[in-house]
């Protein structure tokens, strides 16, 4: 039996323990709503003390309103009675909850990471008993902690686990309650508010007593504390309850004994820091200090564990206000000395002890910020940066450490804005000169601001550090990555000399994500060759890596040698980090990668949903240039599809800011662009000058990464446009410069377009070439294309049942992908072959054998090939073979019309 009691709370408290029972069997998590005073934490200890008395395990925390800037410090709190589970959990799991709760050092977890390592330690404490967290004023836990409880608690389904939660109502938290069950905790009943009253001041007369209970309006706390003040003199109802309880508790606290006072500061200031009892840290007066505190049920005392609890978070935040800034200064001092020097918390305690710029607090509190950065929360990180450039006694350092936290801003929290107010407010000096151009260089870049000018501005910062080959130096490296970016998006010959001259300077090696991004991602057709196995050895070893920027940079290092494939599941855990609020520019770095990848395989309508996603995270936080990339896969799947009207809105949109800023790379996606869409509309002139305005027909230009993507479509365009020179020339060019060596794609694409400029005598075996290229059928439009292409000629050279096979593959595929304009190609075609006319005796469905109907009724679904071969047991091939026959059976030239063909409109 609970020793809680609760006066008109009967529903709510059968509601929570009903959630109790269920989530000890299979999880859940529920919040607890209403506004401060109303009863909220009563609720929180009664459902706990029920659950402890049902056997169920309970772990117990809170927000502090003082210590929501510590990173992390909610979980530890929550977590730490379970430090012996934690050591039975696997590797991964524990080293990713070690480094969050700065248990040890390493890479840090992202945010899917760490919650996965969270929840896998709750399932396994409520292995031997179920577990039941509860965690008042959620609100104010800070928002590493909350963004990682915020998952764990929407997955808590199927297990044993249950989270219930107090927030107060109209308070902003980072805890994300979408989908959350809730109960809403309002005012007593005026019946239930009387009796509460009744029960704990019988004295009272009936007309003060009416009084107070109009004055406390159904709020709980007040109507157990304003009576005890017998402030009846005063006229009811001229202040709100919560000012009038502050002013209340205020009052109390004043009447205690200096010592009372002092200690309450230090408890109020400490946090609930497990391990650290506030009782202790009065030092020589020791804990009967608090007994006054105690007697005046300002906090209560835990007599097994000498834990102090305030009784409100109202008291809290009195004894804070009524402290002089002197009086709150010491206590940080003391404070300090309890916790480890190298620890984010004394750091922070000294941080607020110190009045006066002091280089050793503010080298402890950026160290501090390095260390909270690893660990997942770079948001703690600017905080703490910020923080220490305040209290920096020389400009180089103060600028220094601004700029740092700028680029952190705008590189990984998705910023701009802040950003911006930083390094516009900055004072000019040469110690943050380096950090400084790098912070301004990428709000320009995120911008889409003047390519030129971020190149020099980045060429003559690094120019002019203090020492440009120290590999270690956190702000040369990441000016080199932001002047990688801006070599990528200028696309221009010239621009990446100034990057591999100051990357061959570091000393010792420079950080192989800078040399991968330098080759296979800055200049793949020259240099992708050399780097390809680091590359490959980079993402076999993604999986482990729990830093959300390396795994983006590593992502976007694949994506021109077709490589993202292997980087999916971490790229996805990325965005999984950014749509719970993490960090907002890594993730829509992550929806460009992934997205890219989805053109090439094919993978249009997930391109389509992504890119919609990422471009509401792009436009909503200001990132034009990665909201240009996103545009250009809608506007290159609308090409593809036929939409022209969209493509040229979407194409003007890109060159009316990338022109004027010479954002090549953004001028390249334009170009291709309306370069697919004129090629589906048969004008291949204009096609042809479009593709040739990205990729030379003479030679492929090394400094623009984007023509690996445009080779087949130059080829076509120029061959159907007469251009046949020009064709060969391009193709004798990528030939002689090994780019099929690079990947299975531009294996498949080279060979395809040799065979479209081949002679009469060769074509045949050049296209075969092609079509059998390993893994062909993972980039379905190139292929098809070919397949197209093959079709043509032969049916040209009136090989007509040959061609009918290619054909209809490429038809089908045209069909399945929604390319409407290559779908009336390829239909058009097949109707020249004779194909389109239906048969003079049609064949009914059940005149075909069982394995034909089965093969044709799963295509009609909407299946593939290979995933009709899985379920069949047959090879795609084998499945397109009985598909070319079945198709001039039944008279039909596409799996839409298989589809009318099977299921014919009923006769009226």
């Amino acid at each position: 039996m609970a020793s809680v009691q609760l006066v008109g709370r009967d529903s709510e408290v059968a509601q929570l323990n009903s959630f109790t029972k269920d989530s000890a069997v299979d999880g859940g998590a529920m919040l607890v709503v209403g506004d401060a005073g109303i009863g909220k934490s009563v609720l929180l200890t009664a459902v706990a003390e029920s659950a402890a008395a049902a056997g169920i395990r309970v772990l117990r925390s809170a927000g502090v309103e003082f210590e929501a800037e510590v990173g992390f410090a909610g979980l530890h709190q929550l977590l730490y009675p379970l430090q012996e589970d934690l050591r039975q959990l696997d590797s991964p799991h524990r080293r990713a909850l070690g480094v969050g709760l700065g248990l040890s050092d390493g890479p840090a977890p992202d945010q899917l990471t760490l919650s996965n390592a969270v929840r896998a330690l709750l399932v396994r404490a409520a292995v031997d008993a179920p577990l039941l967290l509860v965690v008042d004023d959620l609100h104010w836990i800070d928002r590493a902690s909350a963004l990682v409880l915020g998952m764990v608690a929407r997955r808590l389904q199927g297990t044993r686990v249950g989270f219930v939660a107090a927030v107060r109502t109209g308070e902003d938290s980072f805890f994300e309650s979408e989908g959350l069950h809730e109960i809403e905790v309002g005012p007593l009943a005026e019946a239930a508010a009387a009796a509460l009253l009744i029960e704990h001041f019988p004295e009272l007369a009936t007309r003060t007593r009416q009084r107070f209970l109009a004055e406390a309006q159904g709020n709980p706390l007040a109507l157990l504390e304003l009576p005890g003040a017998r402030s009846a003199h005063r006229a009811p109802g001229v202040t709100r309850v919560g000012r009038r309880l502050h002013t209340l508790f205020a009052r109390r606290i004043e009447s205690l004994p200096a010592h009372s006072r002092q200690q309450l500061l230090l408890a109020a200031l400490a946090g609930d820091e497990p391990g650290v009892s506030p009782a202790i840290l009065a030092g020589a007066h020791g804990a009967t200090d608090l007994d006054p505190a105690e007697e005046l049920r300002l906090v209560h005392i835990d007599a097994d564990t000498h834990r102090l609890r305030f009784r409100h978070p109202l008291i809290r935040a009195a004894v804070v206000d009524l402290a002089t800034h002197d009086q709150r200064r010491r206590a940080h001092q003391v404070l300090a000395q309890r916790f480890p020097e190298d620890s984010q918390r004394h750091a922070w305690h000294l941080s607020h002890a110190t009045a006066d710029p002091d280089e050793h607090v503010a080298e402890l509190l950026e160290r501090a910020a390095t260390r909270t950065q690893r660990r997942g929360d770079p948001v703690g990180a600017v905080g703490l940066l910020l923080r220490a450039a305040e209290l920096s006694p020389l400009p180089d350092n103060r600028n220094r450490r601004v700029m740092i936290a700028a680029y952190l801003g705008v590189d990984i929290n998705g910023d701009l804005t802040e950003g911006h107010r930083l390094v516009e407010g900055a004072e000019r000096g040469p110690g943050g000169s380096l950090a400084g151009a790098v912070a301004a260089a990428a709000l320009m870049i995120n911008g889409g601001g003047d390519i030129d000018t971020i190149h020099q501005l980045l060429v003559n910062a690094i120019k002019g550090a203090r020492d440009p080959s120290d590999a270690h130096d956190l702000a040369l490296v990441e000016a080199l990555y932001v002047l990688q970016a801006a070599c990528v998006f200028g696309s221009r010959p010239g621009l990446a000399a100034d990057f591999h001259a100051a990357l061959d300077r570091l000393d010792p090696e420079p950080p192989e994500f800078l040399v991968l991004l330098g080759s296979t991602f800055m200049l793949p057709a020259r240099l992708a060759l050399a780097t390809i196995g680091r590359l490959d050895a980079a993402i076999a070893g993604i999986s482990d890596q729990t830093d959300h920027a390396y795994v983006v940079r590593i992502g976007i290092a694949a994506i021109y040698v077709d490589r993202v494939a292997g980087c999916r599941a971490a790229l996805e855990q990325v965005v999984a980090h950014g749509r719970a609020g993490g960090a907002i520019t890594s993730a829509i770095e992550a929806f460009v990668v992934l997205g890219d990848e989805g053109l090439m395989t094919g993978e249009w309508d997930r391109v389509q949903r992504m890119a919609g996603d990422g471009l509401e995270l792009a436009e909503r936080h200001g990132y034009t240039l990665l909201g240009g990339f996103l545009h250009f896969q809608r506007a290159y799947v609308a090409a593809a599809r036929g939409d022209g009207d969209t493509v040229k809105t979407l194409a003007d949109e890109l060159i009316r800011w990338a022109a004027p800023n010479r954002v090549g790379l953004v001028l390249h996606y334009a170009a291709h662009a309306r370069a697919l869409a004129e090629l589906g509309r048969g004008e291949y002139e204009s096609a042809y000058q479009h593709a040739a305005g990205i990729c030379h027909p003479d030679t492929v230009p090394a400094y623009a990464p984007h023509t690996l993507w445009v080779i087949l479509d130059l080829v076509e365009a120029a061959v159907r446009a007469g251009r046949t020179v020009e064709a060969a020339q391009h193709v004798s060019d990528i030939v002689d410069g090994g780019i099929s060596a690079i990947s299975p794609r531009l294996a498949l694409v080279v060979a395809g377009a040799q065979a479209v400029v081949a002679a009469p005598d060769s074509y045949r075996d050049r296209f075969e070439a092609a079509l059998a290229t390993p893994g062909a059928d993972r980039w379905p439009f190139h292929q098809a294309r070919i397949q197209l292409a093959f079709g043509e000629r032969l049916r040209r050279a009136k090989i007509k049942a040959e061609a009918r096979r290619h054909l209809s593959a490429a038809l089908e595929t045209f069909d399945r992908l929604g390319a409407r304009p290559w779908v009336d190609r390829a239909r058009n075609e097949l109707r020249a072959t004779g194909l389109g006319a239906a048969p003079a005796t049609p064949v009914p469905i059940d005149a075909l054998t069982s394995q034909q109907r089965e093969i044709a009724l799963l295509a009609a679904s909407g299946l593939t090939n290979k995933q009709i071969g899985e379920r069949l047991f047959l090879s795609p091939r084998t499945v397109s073979a009985h598909l070319y026959q079945l198709f001039p059976k039944l008279g039909v030239t596409s799996r839409a019309a298989l589809r009318d063909a099977l299921n014919p409109p009923a006769r009226e």
